[in-house]
């Protein structure tokens, strides 16, 4: 199974319009950052999760072919802000899009007219699917578990693909949720920046404390401000084992 990280920026990216910040200033791509999102793909079947504004952008230097499936976390803009760009795919086929009740909820409110009765001409075609955590469901010949993950007080999901798991905008995670990650090799996970804690985001040591405790092997972090600092020097800040993602960034998992 190949991964491939779209984006690894907050909601604001990185750089941050208008900000002056070394970071933000920094000529080196790793530290530019887009919306966070990811591509899984195997031979047959290719997936993405979420679906941000920087879309469009994340996707044009991927090779043009069907998606099956669309996985949400959550509702908020920077993880659905692009939806409307999967128009071009629907040459392909409805797109299947899953996300839980309360994503659902919001994706009908911030996109009527991708659900209208009479739908404009030309609009996302779109088959909207409810999946809930720890009821684990098939796409082509990938399986999926969702989890249930804390943002701040906001139920979201995060998702295993077998050896993989792929969680963002995490907070706090209940231990039965926990447990569903047992035996994870990598892990994908957030952390804001380094040192100042956030009331809905975990920030680099409760990141690196989650991963100790699922025990996954490999942990790259993600969905992190221009306050991480520049990659080079925030690398050298962090444990064995634990390592900054970058945009563009491929893993090749194992099953």
């Amino acid at each position: 199974m190949k991964i491939t990280i779209l984006g690894t920026g907050t909601s604001c990216g990185v750089p941050v319009i208008g900000c002056q910040c070394e970071v933000c200033q920094s000529r080196d791509p790793r530290d530019q950052r887009l919306r966070c999102s990811i591509l899984v793909e195997t031979l047959s079947t290719r997936l993405v999760v979420d679906c941000g504004p920087d879309f469009r952008q994340q996707i044009l230097p991927q090779p043009f072919r069907r998606i099956d499936g669309i996985l949400v976390t959550h509702s908020h803009y920077d993880h659905v802000g692009g939806m409307d760009d999967i128009r071009p795919y629907c040459q392909f086929g409805q797109i299947k899009v899953y996300a839980d009740a309360v994503a659902r909820k919001g994706m009908l409110e911030m996109l009527p007219y991708c659900f209208a009765e009479h739908r404009y001409p030309g609009v996302p075609k779109i088959e909207l699917n409810v999946v809930e955590a720890g009821e684990a469901f098939r796409i082509g010949d990938i399986d999926i578990l969702p989890i249930e993950v804390m943002h701040g007080q906001l139920p979201i999901l995060g998702y295993r693909f077998g050896r993989f798991a792929y969680i963002t905008d995490m907070k706090t995670m209940a231990d039965d949720q926990t447990t569903l990650l047992n035996g994870v090799d990598t892990l994908v996970v957030n952390a804001l920046r380094f040192d100042k804690p956030h009331h809905s985001h975990q920030v680099v040591d409760d990141a690196i404390a989650f991963a100790r405790r699922v025990g996954a092997r490999r942990t790259l972090l993600t969905h992190m401000c221009h306050d991480i600092g520049l990659f080079d020097a925030a690398t050298a800040r962090l444990p064995q084992g634990v390592e900054l993602a970058y945009d563009g960034q491929v893993l090749e998992i194992e099953p």
